[in-house]
């Protein structure tokens, strides 16, 4: 059950950094206005407190393991948001990430 709310934690996380930053470059780089910005910043605040949820307390190993969820979200978000076609390389590295992911929250420790 901690390795599910785990988990859903991560992708709450996601959500928030990956859209925050989408919401901000859709104001600044497509020039969406302030009001996309704006959201944007509270969304990446938002993300900032999502990371502070997991059940494990050191602070490096979340962010380490959040780096592939980071990798994986943010090709999942091109495809859904942007119509990007990641190939089987991108594919191949994001899978990569997420095992990596999961050996550094997921493996047994004392």
């Amino acid at each position: 059950m901690l390795v599910l709310r785990s988990a859903a934690l991560f992708v709450v996380a996601a959500l928030f950094e990956i859209g925050g930053a989408w919401l901000v470059w859709q104001g600044v780089r497509e020039q969406r206005g302030w009001l996309w910005i704006g959201a944007g910043v509270m969304a990446l605040g938002a993300y900032g407190f999502a990371a502070t949820l997991q059940p494990d307390a050191e602070f490096g190993r979340i962010l380490a393991a959040y780096g592939g969820v980071f990798v994986a979200g943010s090709l999942a978000w091109g495809m859904i948001a942007d119509g990007y076609r990641p190939d089987r390389w991108d594919i191949t590295g994001a899978l990569i990430c997420l095992v990596g992911m999961a050996v550094i929250m997921y493996a047994p420790r004392r």
